[in-house]
């Protein structure tokens, strides 16, 4: 898949970024990567909302092979070869994994959000260092 192939397929979802990564593409809207066009095939980003979806056209999860084993990205499906003929439902796809990378993007601000191991070792009674200290009696000043 080329350049020019992947902006006239996304061309009824609206604009979209290709940047080049791995062996293919990184496609995005709105600054969230969504899909991958690889060697073997166009992937979308999937969630437990979505995944159903895939798994009904006997679709398969992205899969890489290292040395020692073949490792399987479940956030990534196969896009069904049938949808390369039908751009109106090919867009409606598109929409479904944008939306699922935009809920992925949400978790992993709200997982970067919780207290992080320097707040837990305060609670604890972990002696903070020498500079944390400092900016601790700064903000009560």
């Amino acid at each position: 898949m080329d350049r020019d192939f992947l902006i006239d397929l996304f061309s009824k979802f609206g604009p979209v970024t290709i940047r080049r990564m791995f062996s293919g593409y990184g496609i995005s809207a709105d600054g969230t990567n969504f899909a991958l066009a690889l060697r073997s095939g166009l992937y979308f980003r999937a969630d437990e909302a979505t995944i159903v979806q895939f798994e009904a056209e006997g679709s398969k999860p992205f899969q890489y092979q290292t040395r020692a084993k073949t490792v399987t990205v479940h956030s990534y499906w196969e896009l069904p070869a049938r949808l390369f003929d039908d751009p109106d439902e090919l867009s409606v796809w598109a929409r479904a994994a944008l939306a699922a990378a935009q809920r992925a993007a949400l978790k992993k601000r709200a997982r970067a959000k919780q207290p992080g191991k320097a707040d837990q070792s305060r609670a604890v009674g972990v002696k903070a260092s020498p500079k944390a200290n400092r900016k601790q009696r700064a903000r009560k000043r």
